[in-house]
């Protein structure tokens, strides 16, 4: 039974509307070592990333610990954006989070099946670094949920999920905060 531990990417520099992939801040780099340091004595296990460089710069720390090479995973990386331009895109974002995902268009839809259907691919214990909506996907999944927006993970928590036979279930959700779209 493996168990997956869902990492938000540390603090950003930049939101939404900021910066197309910004990395992380000074505050993101020391909540990126906390959670490096907590998850250090599960492993080393398997980590993967979104391609995204806040998730990429999180996983740095615990990848240096375990000496190992975090496999860059695009399932998980954030939710499609309609338009570049960024305030369009913050827009777009804020209105999605309060809706549904039988409220979007079915690209979104299928890109939630893609990030389920990564997660339920996992064979062994495994660390993903991913982004608020990724692991929001994950636990509305497991709760039956279709709220965009379900569970407001902090950055740098860590949420758990277990998969046995095909079947993800929460072990833990990780910390919570009041995540705001910028």
């Amino acid at each position: 039974m493996p168990r997956i531990y869902l990492v938000r990417h540390g603090k950003a520099a930049a939101g939404w509307d900021g910066h197309p992939d910004p990395g992380l801040d000074p505050l993101g780099q020391t909540q990126s070592r906390i959670a490096a340091d907590f998850l250090a004595p599960l492993g080393p296990l398997a980590i993967r990333s979104s391609p995204l460089a806040r998730a990429r710069e999180t996983a740095a720390f615990l990848a240096e610990i375990w000496n190992v090479e975090p496999l860059i995973e695009p399932r998980v990386a954030e939710i499609p954006s309609p338009s570049e331009d960024l305030a369009q895109r913050s827009a777009w974002l804020k209105t999605a989070m309060a809706g549904t995902w039988a409220d979007l268009e079915p690209r979104y839809r299928q890109w939630r099946d893609t990030v389920i259907e990564c997660l339920r691919g996992i064979e062994d214990d495994t660390v993903i670094f991913s982004h608020f909506i990724a692991i929001n996907v994950a636990v509305g999944h497991v709760e039956g949920d279709d709220r965009i927006v379900c569970f407001r993970p902090d950055n740098a928590s860590i949420t758990q999920l277990t998969l046995t036979d095909g079947q993800l279930a929460l072990a833990e959700l990780g910390s919570e905060a009041n995540t705001e779209v910028r």
